[in-house]
């Protein structure tokens, strides 16, 4: 790999790497994380620096304006190249949308992997890898495996609590890796969430992940079921809201992300958007996939994961303006399908 110009410059600053920050990825939700992260790094070490990256440009720029503009003492750049926000950078973040995303990231030219590799061998040791994405276990281990080889601490910290819980910092971040990288990563990831569980070595966090959305998946589309029967059969919605979550059918998908508008009076779900603002119903695909995709290899049964994949894939496929609505979504879908004419 031949360096670029930029990525040699960054690698004369070093002398600030230890002191900087690097987020890439700045989506719905990491762009929120990002926020966070800087606004308390900066509030605890003022000489704190920062770097930003994504594929479409704009989007740091924009983010890196928006955070000028309302922390105009901060320091903060764009990078063009997750090579060079790992020179500039001594710990990374990355929340990007699958496994394909994060191999890019990582190890092709311009990667952080290999940006590594430009240092003497005693200075990776001092980069921290932090990588939020939910994607497959195996690719997770395989990178983990060649940051470790290069001397860096790296973790999958994939998270929970949706685009709301990033925006108010109250995350919960379920980590894989070895316990020195955890303890180094935990006053990172307490910027940007309230619940940080260690649960295990590389590849523990993702697969506590998948395991957690296999069951909001499963349990959003119940929930749509069960408030579609209760109006058929006169229910209000707001009452039948409340009965289940008081009763033995308690769940976040009723609770905080019942799909019925005006079934949670105190509380706005994204169905009183228009489905905005949530987790993506293209993104509940995802990983419902790679939840399968797991337990076909481990010979695991899941008959229930396997039919909320393929109708999660139906709603897409049917009804593909829902792809990158909040998958509560999947209520209008079976309402539609019904044809039941009641708001």
């Amino acid at each position: 790999m031949k360096p670029t110009f930029r990525a040699l410059r960054a690698l004369h600053h070093c002398t600030t790497r230890a002191r900087t920050t690097a987020f890439i990825g700045l989506g719905r939700m990491g762009s929120e994380m990002a926020h966070n992260l800087f606004l308390n790094k900066l509030s605890e070490s003022p000489d704190s620096e920062f770097v930003v990256c994504d594929a479409i440009p704009d989007s740091a720029a924009s983010f890196r304006r928006s955070f000028l503009s309302r922390f105009p003492e901060a320091r903060i750049e764009v990078v063009n190249t997750p090579e060079e926000a790992a020179l500039a950078a001594g710990t990374v973040v990355t929340m990007l949308p699958s496994s394909p995303e994060v191999n890019t990231v990582y190890t092709e030219s311009n990667g952080i992997i290999p940006a590594l590799r430009l240092f003497s061998a005693n200075k990776p040791q001092q980069t921290l890898l932090i990588d939020s994405t939910t994607l497959d276990v195996d690719v997770a281990r395989r990178v983990a495996s060649a940051a470790e080889e290069l001397k860096a601490l790296m973790i999958d910290a994939p998270v929970s609590g949706g685009v709301a819980g990033a925006k108010a910092g109250t995350l919960s971040f379920l980590v894989g890796g070895t316990e020195t990288a955890f303890r180094k990563a935990e006053p990172i990831l307490a910027h940007m969430g309230k619940r940080i569980i260690h649960c295990g070595s590389s590849g523990a966090g993702l697969s506590a992940k998948i395991c957690n959305n296999l069951v909001l998946g499963v349990q959003q589309i119940v929930i749509a079921e069960a408030m579609l029967l209760g109006q058929a059969l006169g229910l209000d919605p707001a009452v039948l809201a409340g009965v289940i979550n008081s009763s033995t059918g308690a769940c976040w998908a009723s609770s905080v992300n019942n799909p019925v508008p005006s079934s949670l009076p105190d509380k706005s779900p994204p169905c009183e958007r228009d489905y905005e603002g949530g987790f993506a119903t293209a993104l509940m695909l995802k990983d419902m996939l790679l939840a399968s995709d797991i337990a076909s290899a481990r010979s695991s049964p899941l008959p229930l994961g396997q039919a909320a994949r393929d109708l999660y894939a139906d709603v897409l496929k049917m009804s593909p303006e829902l792809a990158k609505k909040d998958f509560s979504s999947v209520y209008r879908y079976l309402k539609d399908l019904g044809g039941d004419g009641q708001d």
